[in-house]
């Protein structure tokens, strides 16, 4: 038997391992502000139920432009185990430049909708009304229609008019995510969209709530849990029953990168794991090579069977709410409960999603926390795996289709992925920086191995010396590996003494750009004037000093 510890036993032992260190840097602080303790003991939370049993639905996204091509997928999809389609027509929110266009019934012909799940994400009305006119037992159809709470009235009594039962309209927060939004902000958003929903059309039963997923795995699976919570509290204070919202999660875009795709295959796998035992009712996957261009069968079919292997194989899904109780999950939950409440009753006192977002006030609130993403990114410190961190420049390429993507209409949230600027600064990256490594292999490795990873995330090869400590040694080596640029690498004792020398010697050698790795504190003057142009360290702004360096070798 293992002795008993308690909350206070194991806190005298952090605080022993920080060596003198505030307990406080244990702790994290989310995008809404909250914070998260390394140590949270079991708590009591309301229960977010699914309404229906079981694990959730693994769709399938189909968004090929062309009508035949389109089937073809589609049958496919259906054929090797998807629960459902996810139907993409172009112009819509989620068509990342892509989507159906052309001939509705072409498209779909000879599939059974009876047999799954459809969700639509249109571009217009009218794209709801193509497919609604395909399904002949409309009373037998699950479909989520997908259609913009604000003036869809007129098409959703039609579609009720023949017989289908909904969700009709979708709370789609979505845009919020893809735009740089927080988790609360996005959950703010969406209770907005439904309460606009349900005065529109005065049945809860007609609404489906739509959430990015991204590869957070705390934050993806406590806001999920927080959207039905949220919503049985709006339903509680305008007089109604809470009865579960139908939630449908999809992989986020901001994640999705060019470099190294294959590392998107991970992020979808645990957005999926997050969005599912978080509450979704229903789950699509962006393909991995959603980024590069139009994903073909080999990268569809990945996306299907990472759901089918974590529902079949692992057998994740069969629990109800298996977060509850665990106290980091339900403080986060909570916490995100209050904040996205807070923001939801601002857009309200501003008249409803429709005069906050004429305001301006979503748009500023998303603006705010894009920018402090986008800098957190920037600065190394939400690093993206393959893109920022541990970049492999070596990667092979991977295949899309042919089709070329349509130009994406910017409106006031304009969606963004987190890895472009390092996409940007790849495109114009050339050459070789020769990592200038000063002394024995222990003193220098660890610098030689950030310098190695800061240029190649902006696709600027590497090659390392073995370590000199005369300049001469250092300056040969360098002629040596044909690179046209240097980086000095080692401790900050031998850049005393020897950055100033080492850094004339590699300028007169010809190199175009001598950086350090390191701050330079109080040498920068006497470094630069001995041609030392840059530098790269803990926290810096990567972009921005990548960029300054390939303007320096170009």
């Amino acid at each position: 038997m293992f002795p008993e510890r308690s909350e206070a036993d194991w806190r005298q032992a952090a605080e022993a391992a920080l060596k003198g260190l505030a307990f406080e840097k244990l702790v994290s602080t989310t995008a809404d502000g909250l914070k998260l303790g390394p140590l949270h003991a079991r708590a009591e939370g309301p229960r977010a139920l699914r309404g229906e049993p079981g694990p959730w639905k693994a769709l399938a996204r189909v968004d090929h432009p062309s009508p035949d091509d389109f089937h073809a997928a589609a049958r496919e999809d259906i054929d090797n185990g998807a629960e459902g389609l996810t139907i993409v027509f172009a112009r819509s929110g989620a068509a990342y430049g892509f989507g159906l266009k052309g001939s509705v019934a072409k498209a779909l012909d000879g599939v059974d909708f009876g047999a799954g799940r459809f969700v639509l994400e249109p571009g217009s009305l009218a794209d709801a009304e193509a497919f609604a006119a395909l399904v002949a037992r409309p009373e037998e159809a699950d479909v989520s229609f997908g259609l913009d709470p604000l003036g869809a009235d007129e098409t959703v009594a039609k579609l009720r008019g023949r017989g289908f039962k909904g969700p009709y309209v979708a709370a789609d927060a979505r845009t919020v995510h893809d735009a740089g939004g927080t988790p609360a902000q996005e959950l703010a958003f969406a209770l907005s969209a439904g309460v606009a929903g349900l005065r529109a059309l005065q049945d809860p039963s007609a609404l489906e709530f739509r959430l990015s997923a991204d590869a957070d795995v705390f934050a993806t699976l406590s806001k999920f849990r927080a959207m039905r919570l949220l919503w049985a509290r709006v339903e509680e204070a305008s007089g109604l029953t809470p009865q579960p919202i139908r939630l449908a999660a999809s992989s986020a875009w901001r994640m999705m990168a060019k470099a190294e795709p294959y590392v998107n295959v991970m992020r979808a796998a645990t957005a999926a794991f997050a969005a599912g035992l978080g509450g979704a009712d229903c789950v699509t996957l962006l393909p991995f090579t959603q980024a590069l261009g139009l994903p073909d069968a080999f990268a569809r079919r990945l996306a299907r069977n990472t759901q089918l292997i974590e529902l079949r194989e692992a057998r994740l899904g069969f629990v109800a709410d298996p977060a509850a109780g665990a106290g980091g999950f339900e403080a986060l939950t909570q916490g995100l409960c209050e904040t996205a409440w807070g923001l939801f009753q601002s857009f309200e006192a501003a008249g409803g999603l429709a005069a906050a977002l004429n305001k301006g006030l979503v748009q500023s609130a998303v603006a705010t926390s894009a920018s402090a993403l986008k800098r957190d990114v920037a600065r190394g410190k939400a690093p993206l795996t393959g893109v920022s961190a541990h970049p492999f420049l070596a990667a092979e390429p991977v295949a899309v289709l042919p089709d070329e993507p349509s130009p994406v209409a910017a409106g006031g949230l304009a969606g963004f992925r987190l890895s472009e600027p390092f996409e940007r600064l790849r495109e114009r990256a050339k050459g070789t920086v020769f990592l200038a490594a000063i002394g024995p292999l222990a003193a220098h490795q660890r610098r030689v191995g950030f310098a190695r990873e800061t240029f190649e995330a902006g696709g600027v090869a590497t090659v390392a010396g073995t370590g000199a400590s005369q300049a001469a040694a250092l300056t040969e080596a360098f002629r040596a590996s044909g690179a046209g640029a240097a980086c000095l690498c080692g401790t900050d004792e031998a850049y005393a003494d020897h950055a100033a020398e080492f850094a004339a010697a590699l300028k007169a050698a010809g190199a175009r750009a001598v950086y350090l790795a390191g701050r330079p504190g109080e040498r920068e003057a006497e470094w630069a004037a001995a041609g030392v142009g840059g530098y790269v360290y803990v926290g810096v702004d990567l972009v921005a000093a990548l960029g300054a360096f390939l303007d320096k070798t170009a």
